[in-house]
């Protein structure tokens, strides 16, 4: 989610929700109903739309604001009310819930802006952009308490790691592995599982990457598409900073910012893995995870949501995953696997 993808000139559709939501709205008093605007393309069934508050109410809620359209049988919005309250809590920008409709799926969030990372984020300002993103990662994972929130377990991490095979090896590259391959496939995945589930859980974003900070002058950035947060490994938000899927750095950058988080962390008794080798493996490893998940994500998207703009960041992800797997032993068959899905990826018109 961001407040920035969809044009404002773009007509807002016309369906039963939009019409319970302007309904809703109109009972606020907050806003001018025929401002509406598409604000974003979200990759779920959330919708966002920026209206102009009224003029009398500007100067206490600003120029605009966000109204959220989350049908409740398709989205939890309850968990997004929940963990804006833990990262409020926790001292990190998040959009205000100016007003509320849970039941509903409605929610009225003050406005962060239209500047993403991705949009702003440069080789010359990039230090600054992740030290700022660091700092409140950090600020999150301080007030992390077990119970709280979902747990990132090992079915968790299983059911992500198999939207691999179903979505991008099946019916993406339209190859059925034999048994061999699964078996080779499997072992990764266990290498992948054993990694993850044996570090150190703290609250979790999930998603903390360049499409969903807000870049603003003051408390830099927003964090925004918070509502699966979950209670996991410690290196995940970081592998989803740096290893971002939408813009790819330097191997010499990402290990220099890795080391500094690393510093940090450990200074505000975080729980690090002591040892930086170790924690750079336990990073790449993690990142891993998330790529394999994010090629079956990116395909569902295209195939079930029709939604085919990911399809152009596959080659991001697949480099980021080719050159992780080929650093460490455990995880090379998955390097013959591409390969030999490679071989067969023509008949499909897709090349790695």
């Amino acid at each position: 989610m961001s407040f920035s993808h969809s044009p404002s000139g773009t007509p807002a559709p016309t369906d039963a929700r939009i019409d319970q939501l302007t309904a809703w709205l109109s009972t606020l008093g907050l806003v001018d109903i025929a401002s509406r605007r598409p604000a974003s393309a979200d990759a779920s069934f959330r919708r966002y739309f920026r209206l102009d508050v009224l003029p009398e109410l500007r100067d206490r809620l600003g120029d605009t604001l966000i109204a959220m359209d989350a049908p409740p049988e398709r989205e939890n919005v309850p968990a997004f009310v929940h963990v804006q309250g833990l990262l409020l809590e926790a001292g990190v920008t998040v959009p205000a819930i100016v007003a509320q409709d849970v039941p509903s799926g409605f929610l009225l969030l003050s406005d962060l802006g239209t500047t993403t990372y991705l949009q702003r984020i440069d080789i010359d300002n990039a230090a600054f952009m992740y030290s700022d993103a660091v700092d409140s990662l950090i600020k999150f994972q301080l007030a992390s308490r077990p119970g709280v929130l979902p747990e990132f377990d090992r079915a968790f991490v299983m059911r992500e790691l198999n939207l691999f095979p179903e979505w991008f090896i099946e019916r993406h590259l339209g190859v059925q592995m034999d048994e061999q391959q699964k078996a080779a496939l499997d072992a990764v995945f266990e290498a992948i599982c054993a990694n993850v589930l044996s570090q150190q859980q703290v609250y979790m974003h999930r998603d903390y990457h360049s499409r969903n900070l807000m870049f603003l002058e003051r408390g830099n950035p927003g964090v925004l598409d918070f509502q699966d947060a979950v209670f996991g490994p410690v290196t995940y938000d970081l592998g989803s900073l740096l290893r971002d899927a939408y813009v790819q750095w330097d191997e010499e950058l990402v290990l220099d910012w890795v080391v500094r988080y690393w510093q940090s962390a450990k200074k505000v008794g975080l729980p690090v893995n002591p040892d930086i080798d170790s924690f750079y493996r336990d990073f790449e490893f993690m990142a891993l995870q998330r790529h394999l998940k994010i090629l079956g994500i990116f395909c569902r998207l295209n195939y079930r949501d029709n939604k085919p703009n990911y399809l152009g960041d596959l080659p991001t992800v697949i480099d980021y995953v080719r050159k992780t797997a080929n650093r460490y032993t455990v995880l090379k068959p998955l390097i013959k696997l591409m390969d030999e899905f490679e071989d067969k990826a023509p008949q499909v018109g897709y090349t790695f």
